[in-house]
């Protein structure tokens, strides 16, 4: 990620990546020839005879799909000169004669900063939000939805709850009343700028607002829920300068000393889901704002509690989402000699999923407090238990079950570096799944793939069809981000099974991509990493979208992933069946995974052998 130069103002920094062209600088170093919409030539980071180094002069980003590099203009001569990056974006800013400010002292800095005005925009945003629910008539639908899911005219106080008019321009009028302009509304993700250049309107229409504060307690963004049929069911802000979404999290403010006190932090994935625990007093519990948990969010966290139980739903998605919250961090974040441990803080993390057909919400609702407590206490489980549990469901444990649920945890068993630990939980897969230990630790002892690169790189598995998809739709969200308001993409992406291009997809999310020309901007603010790259290779790849076949995609991406969900369940069926001897089920179990076997067949031989007509 840039490091900001500190006290160099973002407006600055926009102004020099405008004005100085990518282009212009890279051809310093490379000699670049026209390929199609692009430029390409010799990547000057690493050694190569075929070109792969490619310019966007449109989207004024690089990248090399030789090395991987990638990024835009500061990141070019960062790499390129081993510059800082408060360094580049003083040449540039000569470059391009504008004049950087050497800085204010601290606290005139804070006094006079611009994170002072955002702040005021959104405290004033937010008790408008806040004043609507309470006293408009417009708003009866939303406060009779607040009331049908038991939150409280206390809770609604407490929590500072608003509702968004369905005007367009609701907010903007009441804000320039009180002297707040369009700049500054804009700059807070409050407002968002017509297509046509001709003026704003509200990010919020028609909405439940939910105020989302950081630590101190000041409001920095919003999440929207609508009222009717309209997609995206959520609407969350975008990144600002005062807002990064994989650092804060809902309700910490005021979750944050019964974290302490209790020992113990609850970590749910909705905004009516947190409101629910804190109502029935289990008031250490935050929430993530739409998307899967950072590494961030977790040191904050672990400042505070050390033990950290992740509480998902038992449906498909919600077992996505644990299983994503593991590979953030189980490579180089859990210490298993003191079991399922996040290093850094010495935290304990466990995951609980909740019974079938419930959210906490709804468990806390039917059920009470002490009971939500005790299935945190009984069933909460380690990180390694809750992979195993999820194989074997995912699976089953017919023979096939057995050999796949090895074969997928064979690489995070061989992960665990502490023998006791690893022996401890080949014991318990081998309980689990009925199968001799001995056969698992041979399986472990057998070499693992090479994890150096070859001389001669082997070719990778071929994706499957629908996998590709998934970098189509990535690829659309940063080519032709207009349609993002037209889907549901936060749903879209929790069907991805690529963690890479999931984290890709959420960047784009949490940055708020509304123009391809911010895409520079966008690389500017990810981790020199395989999501940054990959980002840029999809933006840089040529494509010409269209408004039908972006919904074809995405119509054709989620009904796959349905029908593989539905065959899971078959599965789980016809395993049902063979515990209870149940012959004729079985027959016709039997014969209705035939029939969905060769309908995904001729649905693939489709996709593989079809244009892109699409898009």
């Amino acid at each position: 990620m840039e490091k900001r130069a500190t006290l160099i103002p973002e407006d600055k920094i926009a102004a020099i990546r405008r004005a100085v062209d990518l282009a212009e600088v890279v051809a310093e170093t490379v000699t670049l020839r026209k390929a199609g919409k692009n430029l390409l030539g010799l990547c000057p980071f690493h050694a190569e005879k075929t070109p792969s180094f490619t310019v966007s002069p449109d989207k004024q980003i690089f990248h090399c799909f030789g090395c991987g590099a990638g990024g835009n203009v500061f990141s070019f001569l960062m790499r390129r000169d081993g510059l800082s990056f408060r360094e580049a974006v003083r040449l540039l800013a000569r470059r391009a004669g504008i004049e950087v400010p050497e800085g204010l002292p601290p606290k005139t800095a804070r006094r006079e900063g611009e994170a002072e005005l955002l702040h005021r925009a959104n405290r004033m945003a937010a008790e408008f939000y806040h004043e609507r629910l309470c006293r408009e008539p417009s708003a009866a639908a939303a406060r009779e939805y607040l009331a049908r899911r038991g939150v409280s005219d206390t809770a609604i106080a407490h929590f500072q709850l608003g509702y968004a008019p369905a005007s367009w321009d609701a907010l903007i009028a009441h804000m320039t009343r009180r002297g707040i302009g369009t700049a500054v509304l804009e700059k807070a993700g409050l407002v968002v700028p017509r297509k046509d250049g001709s003026g704003f309107y509200d990010r919020f229409r028609n909405r439940i607002v939910f105020p989302i504060r950081d630590e101190q307690s000041r409001v920095v963004a919003f999440g929207g829920r609508v009222l009717d049929a309209s997609t995206p069911k959520y609407l969350n802000s975008p990144e600002t300068p005062v807002y990064r979404k994989r650092e804060v999290l809902y309700g910490f403010d005021r979750a944050r000393e019964a974290c302490r006190a209790r020992g113990a932090a609850f970590i749910v994935e909705g905004y009516l889901d947190l409101i629910a625990l804190h109502q029935r007093g289990i008031e250490n519990a935050v929430a993530t704002l739409g998307t899967a948990l950072s590494l961030e969010q977790i040191h904050r966290l672990a400042r505070f509690a050390g033990r950290l139980v992740l509480v998902y739903d038992s449906d498909e998605a919600g077992l996505r989402s644990a299983r994503r919250c593991i590979d953030l961090f189980w490579k180089a974040h859990a210490d298993f000699r003191r079991g399922d441990v996040f290093r850094e803080e010495e935290a304990d993390t466990q995951i609980l999923v909740l019974p079938e057909g419930h959210d906490p919400d709804s468990f806390v609702g039917r059920h009470g407090a002490e009971a939500f407590l005790e299935l945190a206490r009984s069933r909460a489980m380690s990180l390694v238990a809750f992979l195993i549990e999820h194989a074997v469901r995912t699976h089953g444990l017919d023979t096939e079950g057995k050999i796949r649920i090895v074969h997928e945890l064979t690489p995070s068993l061989r992960e665990i570096d502490d023998p006791v630990a690893r022996a401890l939980y080949v014991q318990k897969l081998a309980e689990r799944i009925g199968l001799a230990e001995t056969v698992i630790l041979e399986r472990l002892k057998a070499p693992a793939p090479a994890a150096s690169r070859p001389a001669v790189e082997a070719p990778a598995a071929a994706p499957s069809a629908v996998d590709r998809m998934e970098e189509r739709i990535v690829a659309m969200m940063v080519q032709f981000p207009e349609i993002l308001s037209e889907i549901d993409p936060e749903a879209v992406l929790a069907e991805f099974r690529d963690p890479e291009l999931g984290a890709a997809g959420r960047a784009i999310l949490d940055f708020g991509l509304e123009r391809p020309d911010r895409l520079a901007e966008l690389l500017g603010r990810l981790e020199e990493g395989p999501v940054r790259r990959r980002l840029a290779a999809l933006a840089l790849a040529e494509e010409s979208w269209t408004r039908k076949g972006c919904l074809n995609l995405v119509a054709r991406f989620l009904e796959i992933r349905r029908r593989q969900d539905e065959a899971n369940e078959l599965q789980k069926a016809i395993e049902k069946a063979e515990r209870e001897r149940n012959d004729a089920e079985l027959q016709r179990l039997l014969l209705e995974k035939q029939h969905l076997a060769r309908r995904r067949r001729q649905e693939s031989r489709a996709l593989l052998h079809g244009k892109s007509t699409e898009a």
